[in-house]
């Protein structure tokens, strides 16, 4: 028995099946995440290391060029670009496309281990970050206070950033703008060569007095308490009250003694204004494979919540990438509606049929809908390009089922019974759409192979088209000939005379 004459004979369970794609379709629908555009990893990771106060030669001489011999031998890479600056190494190694960043990462932590003993001992450790755009901010919010600027980035710090962070979809809030704390220590030179020391010497000192280290245990019967000598400095009264040197006489001289301590901020380089006051940028961004407009949304919701709790600053949104995803989402959606309804128009006035048009109108949605599905399983997002693929793919979908439904009514017209007819009509042209569908399928099929970005970008295009097709051709051998048996009752008349 085919699967046509099995969905002909058995309409319930025919009917129970469609219901249960719709069912799940329309849940997978609600949980389908939405971006601008696929999910895109450059296949580039970036290796930093700081050395402060080194010239630009040094830099590459000392750091860059060891760590790139070392980085250049491992699998995969294509190619290895760097900058030498005043301070900080940047080296950048490009992938290909294939090669499993995750194991890449580990590779290139262990040729760093293997070259870290040749580098410059007060280097800091070499950092390695992959290139996401997901990692972008999706949200950039403008704070405004009266409060002054170092104030305004420690509260901002303390109180407004763990508020964003902790919704559902939101990975981060970083601050940047206003004013960073900085403690200045300026140094009365003759003061110092004065008792023999020098300005590294100071410095070390200081350094060495901010410090908190572990002491050891202490045994409280059963248990063991780890003890920690607490040396970190908490004001500037501290930092001054160190002992630096000792006077001829043998009385100790203190950090204050030989210099100006001040609790100030660091070189001012760029100044924020928001809506004309001293203020900040934030910038959110959302967790890997969260939903940007679910992200956003809670996002916002928690800005409403902290101008509503904090009355001394204003936060409000200066870029919000959900409400452009949302307008080109809305865009698309409705180009797709728009498109299913012209092609259902186009079908009534060719068939002049009423029964007929319902049963190839519905074959549309439920195609769509069975997608839906398809995409959820398969770990696709909507975005521009799903989208356009679905809207590219209304007007095919109805094909197969068109042809189905005119050779049922070709046979039904001649006498046949609305169940045999519908059974007999589809066997004929099963072969026919199954062989017009994988023609259609073979063109668009080959995009999921593509490598570099070619293929992220067309591979969610591609298989967006191949469900919708799959969905159509099966909704055409089962769906259609069981609806046709049961709605077209009257052998008279063809599909253009509009009598049947």
């Amino acid at each position: 028995m085919s699967i046509a004459s099995a969905a002909v004979k058995r309409p319930v369970f025919t009917t129970m099946g469609v219901l249960i794609v719709v069912v799940l379709g329309v849940f997978s629908l609600g949980r389908i995440p939405l971006d601008l555009m696929p999910e895109l990893t450059m296949p580039i990771i970036t290796v930093r290391t700081s050395y402060e106060n080194a010239a630009p030669m040094e830099i590459e001489e000392q750091i860059t060029k060891p760590l790139e011999r070392a980085l250049v031998a491992i699998p995969g890479v294509v190619n290895i670009s760097s900058a030498s600056m005043e301070g900080t190494s940047s080296i950048f190694i490009e992938f290909t496309w294939s090669t499993n960043l995750d194991e890449a990462t580990n590779d290139i932590r262990d040729r760093i281990d293997r070259v870290i003993r040749r580098l410059p001992d007060d280097i800091d450790r070499p950092t390695i970050q992959k290139f996401d755009i997901a990692s972008m901010p999706i949200l950039f919010l403008g704070v405004a206070s009266d409060y002054h600027p170092v104030e305004l980035k420690r509260f901002v710090d303390d109180e407004v950033s763990y508020r964003l962070e902790r919704n559902p979809g939101v990975a981060s809030a970083s601050a940047f703008g206003g004013f960073d704390r900085e403690i200045l220590v300026e140094v009365d030179q003759a003061k110092v060569k004065a008792q023999g020391l020098d300005l590294y010497g100071l410095v070390q000192i200081i350094q060495n007095e901010n410090l908190t280290e572990a002491g050891g245990e202490v045994d409280r019967g059963r248990l063991a308490v780890a003890v920690r000598t607490k040396g970190e400095f908490t004001d500037i009264e501290e930092l001054g009250s160190i002992m630096v040197a000792r006077s001829e006489s043998g009385a100790p001289l203190r950090l204050r003694d030989l210099a100006d301590i001040y609790d100030g901020w660091a070189k001012v380089t760029r100044i924020t204004r928001v809506n004309g006051q001293d203020g900040l940028f934030m910038g959110g961004s959302k967790q890997s494979g969260a939903n940007t407009i679910e992200a956003s949304d809670n996002a916002m919701r928690a800005v409403d919540e902290i101008n509503a709790t904090l009355s001394n600053i204003n936060v409000f949104p200066l870029f919000d990438s959900a409400s452009y995803i949302k307008q080109s989402l809305r865009t698309v959606a409705t180009t797709v509606i728009q498109g299913g309804v012209l092609a259902i128009i186009v079908i009534l006035l060719f068939l002049q049929h009423v029964r007929s048009t319902v049963i190839l109108g519905l074959s549309i949605p439920i195609s769509i809908v069975a997608t839906f599905m398809a995409m959820y399983f398969f770990g696709l997002t909507f975005n521009v390009i799903t989208m356009g693929a679905l809207a590219l793919g209304v007007g095919m979908l109805v094909d197969n089922a068109i042809v189905v439904l005119d050779n049922i009514f070709r046979i039904r017209s001649s006498g046949v019974p609305a169940k045999e007819a519908a059974s007999a009509g589809t066997n004929e042209v099963s072969g026919a759409i199954i062989a017009s569908t994988l023609t259609t399928l073979s063109v668009f099929m080959p995009m999921i192979f593509l490598d570099g970005m070619a293929g992220v970008l067309f591979r969610p295009f591609s298989l967006t088209i191949a469900f919708a097709l799959t969905s159509s051709l099966i909704i055409s051998l089962t769906l259609v000939p069981m609806m046709a048996g049961q709605l077209l009752k009257d052998p008279k008349g063809t599909l253009k005379d509009g009598k049947a």
